[in-house]
C-alpha cells in the first residue's frame, strides 16, 4: 500500500493548496438539492482527484461528492470528499479538510484525511495504526461519557433524526459541538481529544476515512445501529467512538429514535 497511500497524500497536499488559494471572504457558491453548498474549489478538487485516479490507476473506479466515475473493472474504489465543511470553508472560517479513502469489496483499507489551514495530515493504512503528520495516534482512554466532547450534527433532510439524543446528552454533562465538519470532527476522535461523533447522512464520502483512521487510531465505528457496514455505497449514518463508550451510545442513539 505505499505507492497508493504517496498518492493519496501527494494529492491531498495538492488539494490543500486549492483550499487555501481560494479561501476568501465572499466567495460564490451555489446551493444543491440537498441545501448544502458547493464551490468551484470542490468541483476543481473533485476533477483533480478523478484525473488523477484514472492517470494512475486505471482500473480503480473514483466515488466523490461532486462526481463520480465507476468505470473501473477491479475491486478498488477512490472515495472522495473534496471539502468537507464547505458550509464554514465558503463562509470565510477555516473549518474543512480534504478526504480520500481506499476501499475494496466495501472494506477500507486506506485513510487520508488532510487540514491545509493546520497543515495536519491524517492517515491510516489497514493494519499499520493511525498516523498525524507521521506520529502515530490513539483514541481517548475515556470511560464515561460525563465531559467528554461529542461531534453531533443534524439537518432536516437527514436520513436519520434522532432530535431527542442532544437532551439526552446534555442531562449526562456530555459537552456537544458541531463544526460543521463531521470529517473535521471524526479526526478529533482519532486524536483522542473527542470521544465520539455521531452522524445521520448516507454518504460514504462522508464515513470512508472516518471508518480506516479512527479504528486504526483504537476505536470504532459502526452504523448508527452498531452495524458493519460498506464504504463503496450508501451508509446507515455512522457513531465514531473511542470504542470504550460504543455501546452506550448505541444505546442513547435508539432511545432517541423512539
Amino acid at each position: 500500500m505505499e505507492k497508493e497511500l504517496n498518492f493519496a497524500i501527494d494529492l491531498a497536499k495538492k488539494a490543500g493548496e486549492i483550499i487555501k488559494a481560494n479561501f476568501v471572504f465572499g466567495m460564490k457558491k451555489e446551493w444543491k438539492k440537498d441545501n448544502s453548498p458547493v464551490t468551484e474549489t470542490d468541483l476543481k478538487i473533485n476533477q483533480l482527484v478523478i484525473d488523477s485516479v484514472k492517470k494512475e490507476f486505471p482500473d480503480h473506479k473514483i466515488l466523490a461528492e461532486e462526481g463520480s466515475d465507476m468505470s473501473g473493472n477491479g475491486d478498488y474504489v477512490w472515495v472522495c470528499d473534496p471539502v468537507d465543511g464547505t458550509i464554514p470553508f465558503s463562509h470565510g472560517v477555516p473549518t474543512c479538510v480534504f478526504s480520500l479513502a481506499l476501499v475494496k469489496n466495501g472494506e477500507s483499507i486506506l485513510g487520508v484525511v488532510y487540514d491545509p489551514f493546520m497543515d495536519r495530515m491524517y492517515s491510516a493504512v489497514k493494519g499499520q495504526g493511525a498516523f498525524l503528520n507521521g506520529d502515530k495516534i490513539s483514541v481517548s482512554k475515556a470511560n464515561t461519557i460525563k465531559n467528554t466532547i461529542v461531534g453531533l450534527t443534524f439537518w432536516k433532510e437527514a436520513p436519520f433524526q434522532f432530535y431527542e439524543s442532544e437532551k439526552i446528552l446534555k442531562e449526562n454533562s456530555v459537552k456537544l459541538i458541531n463544526v460543521l465538519s463531521v470529517i473535521y470532527m471524526s479526526m478529533m476522535v482519532a486524536s483522542g481529544e473527542f470521544s465520539t461523533v455521531v452522524f445521520p447522512g448516507n454518504a460514504a464520502h462522508d464515513a470512508a476515512t472516518v471508518k480506516i483512521i479512527v479504528e486504526e487510531a483504537g476505536g470504532k465505528v459502526t452504523d448508527l445501529f452498531g452495524n458493519e457496514q460498506r464504504y463503496d455505497r450508501e451508509t446507515k449514518g455512522f457513531l465514531a467512538t473511542n470504542g470504550i463508550l460504543h455501546d452506550e451510545f448505541l444505546r442513547i442513539i435508539k432511545e432517541s429514535m423512539k
